[in-house]
């Protein structure tokens, strides 16, 4: 059997190791010429971390991973501890997996070195995609034609696959954008740390080989600003001002920023009622992109890589990819309009509705570990 995946991210690059597993003959489809995320942090869960172990990708990854101590929420203006998952603790002994955070690109080079030679097509941008028969035909910008008996589009928020089969829904702007940045490590334990503030928050984890960066990404509204771009610049100075009067240790973090900033829109999308139409189905951002304000959007997509090769163990593709798209799409579109409802409740300026969020916290009722668990859960 013969796929063609289109799109060599993170989503793209698992599908093609996980289908290869299944003795499937995968060809990965790039518009990029070289392999190189851009981005600098990615926070995979249990639920992922499940999935890259599986395929055999655990001990490459336990070099290049961080496994933090804590996911911790804090108060803006003072550090106070909302509620805190004791991830290194507790994820294995739940979940059966670690919870790591990762340098993107130490990622996508884990995913690529195990893509056989021959068998990935730099700069090849996909123009088309065909129907018929019992497979489908991929077109390419300098006129190839890839026949396969299964198309997956993991080409991201504007995939050409979706455009193609499925049909196109409009983006939706949520409003905000987020600056990204590297700083050097602090030196303390490693953990994840988001601070809920009025209209943005800020969160900072530890990337790269030991730790040795901390990644942060502070979200913030951006009504006049809607460039949806990896590597549009941004300023230091104005990601500080954005966070005047926060916490002593908001701002000596902010105040570390001396490398390149950058920033980008945040979009998402509706749910869409179908995934999958004949031999092509979706996957990722392709399928579900949501706001990263779960932390799942990555970790989604390998969660689908795994679901989607496990069906198709059964031959029968067309009833392989109806099973795939029952098993993922209620899961994702929940962490879609979860993700989307939590632009509102992270951001509430101070008051009754944030002191009652905040109590909710602290009691264990919202943004828990076990409040979240089943996110984690083993759904494969």
């Amino acid at each position: 059997m013969r796929a063609v995946v289109v799109g060599g991210g993170i989503g793209g690059l698992v599908a093609a190791i996980a289908l290869r597993q299944r003795g499937w003959a995968v060809t990965v489809v790039e518009s990029a010429a070289k392999f190189g995320e851009v981005g600098a942090g990615v926070q995979l869960g249990p639920n992922a971390t499940r999935v890259l172990a599986r395929l055999g990708l655990d001990e490459e990854l336990t070099r290049v991973a961080v496994t933090p101590e804590v996911v911790r929420f804090c108060r803006w203006a003072d550090d106070a501890v909302l509620t805190e998952w004791p991830v290194k603790q507790r994820m294995r002994e739940r979940f059966g997996a670690p919870y790591y955070t990762l340098y993107r690109p130490d990622l996508i080079e884990v995913l690529a070195r195990a893509q056989p030679a021959g068998q990935v097509l730099l700069g090849a941008r996909v123009t088309g995609v065909a129907t018929g028969g019992d497979g489908a035909t991929v077109s390419t910008v300098d006129g190839r034609r890839l026949e396969a008996d299964l198309v997956l589009g993991c080409d991201g928020i504007h995939s050409t696959v979706r455009s193609r089969t499925v049909g196109d829904a409009p983006a939706r702007f949520s409003g905000m954008c987020a600056y990204r940045a590297l700083v050097p490590a602090d030196g303390t334990e490693p953990k994840v740390r988001t601070w809920l503030g009025p209209g943005r928050h800020l969160v900072a984890y530890p990337v790269g080989r030991g730790g040795r960066y901390l990644n942060l990404v502070g979200v913030v509204p951006a009504a006049d600003w809607r460039t949806e771009s990896w590597v549009a610049p941004g300023d230091a100075g104005d990601l500080r001002r954005h966070f005047a009067g926060w916490s002593a240790s908001v701002a000596g973090l902010l105040d570390r920023v001396g490398g390149p900033v950058y920033r980008w829109a945040l979009y998402d999308r509706e749910p869409l009622p179908a995934w999958v139409a004949r031999a092509t189905a979706l996957l990722g951002d392709a399928c579900h992109p949501m706001l990263p304000f779960l932390a799942q959007g990555a970790a989604q997509a390998v969660e689908d890589a795994g679901v989607l090769a496990e069906c198709l163990a059964d031959a029968d593709v067309p009833a392989a990819l109806e099973r795939y798209q029952r098993l993922r799409l209620p899961k994702a579109s929940r962490i879609q309009r979860m993700s989307w409802d939590n632009n509102t409740a992270y951001h509430l300026p101070d008051g009754p509705e944030q002191r009652a969020r905040d109590e909710a916290m602290r009691r264990g009722e919202a943004f828990a570990l076990d409040a979240v668990s089943w996110l984690f859960e083993d759904t494969g």
